[in-house]
């Protein structure tokens, strides 16, 4: 018995309604579970729960305004404040360690650690350069020391491995003396401003906020600011393995450090304001200290990595640092560096 047409067609439509009911069951969880998958390759740009930066006893504007604290915990990772830290050499000591992951400090700390062989800092960002009136070699008003040329054979206090050690070396050059002409007194930058308040000391290579206390409280001759000698401002300096693993951390961070850094710049007195209840400073010498310093950061450009380069070449023939290095070696990879460069900066 043969089915009418129209029964046949009835039929053929009502199994392709049953097929495509069950096969909508079917493939909504597959795609769910396509989608899911597709947004589990999708990984954040980071793994850490825990961010640790790193602090001077200097001062940093990024802690004191609390500007990266919103960022992270939006993100579901937590600011860790270490330090504070005397100075450059031993920030990069902890973060050898692996107990801090992102801090600055001048351009000498991370040359010296590059000669003693750690391979576990590099450079992120750079800052820039102030006009260098906020560092100086520092002798009393009355002194006998009258000009650079005067410290051949005299005990200098500063702390080793910091700029003070390449704006002292450098001065000397210029008139034509060495750094083993003189006799170093290695202190941390607050031991070297107190033996030189209390006399034990004739020369000091300081900088603020010490150096504007200083200034404050006791007659000085500044006899070579830093000016022309400190130029690349220092640098900020991430863990290896850190910053590879949390490039979009880095970036929130910088991104941060220069907003804050750009308002630092504009806001003196409210810098300064910021900083007093921590630095325990009077505000005027605070803001003297603002007014000398530069808040802001600058992309590792060929042109600073270069800078820096010559700065460790003059290290080395010097013959202050043992070995000679290469900068490249601690400079991240093109796309890691774009990365975690803000677009500001960029």
């Amino acid at each position: 018995m043969k089915i009418p047409f129209i029964q046949q067609r009835r039929t053929v439509l009502k199994r392709i309604v049953q097929f495509s009911v069950l096969g909508l069951f079917i493939s909504t969880p597959l795609i769910g579970s396509l989608v899911n998958n597709a947004q589990a390759q999708k990984k954040p740009g980071f793994t850490a729960k825990v961010i640790n930066l790193a602090y001077q006893t200097s001062g940093d504007i990024v802690k004191v305004k609390k500007v990266v604290e919103p960022r992270f915990k939006a993100l579901g990772v937590t600011v860790k404040w270490v330090g504070p830290f005397p100075a450059g050499p031993q920030l990069i000591e902890a973060m050898n360690a692996g107990k801090v992951d992102i801090g600055n400090v001048g351009e000498t700390p991370p040359i010296f650690s590059q000669a003693a062989g750690i391979t576990e800092v590099i450079y992120i960002a750079g800052r820039t350069p102030s006009k260098g009136g906020n560092q100086g070699i520092i002798v009393r008003a009355n002194s006998s020391i009258k000009k650079i040329a005067d410290l051949k054979g005299k005990k200098i206090a500063f702390q080793r491995g910091s700029n003070a050690h390449y704006l002292l070396a450098k001065a000397l050059q210029e008139v034509g003396l060495k750094i083993k002409d003189v006799k170093i007194v290695g202190l941390t930058p607050s031991e070297a401003r107190d033996a030189f308040i209390q006399d034990k000391v004739e020369v000091w290579v300081g900088s603020d906020p010490f150096l504007a206390l200083v200034e404050k409280i006791i007659p000085i001759r500044n006899l070579r600011n830093a000016a022309r000698i400190n130029t690349l401002g220092g640098f900020y300096l991430g863990r290896r393995q850190f910053v590879t693993q949390n490039p979009e951390l880095v970036r929130v961070f910088l991104e941060e450090a220069d907003k804050v850094g750009e308002w630092a710049e504009k806001n003196p007195t409210e810098v300064a304001k910021a900083f007093a209840p921590e630095l325990k400073l009077e505000v005027s010498v605070l803001e003297k200290v603002a007014r000398r310093r530069t808040f802001r950061l600058r992309r590792l450009t060929p042109g600073i990595i270069a800078e820096q380069q010559r700065v460790a070449d003059f290290y080395f023939q010097e013959k202050i640092i043992p070995r000679k290095i290469d900068i490249r070696d601690a400079i991240l990879p093109n796309q890691l560096d774009v990365a975690i460069t803000p677009v500001r900066l960029k």
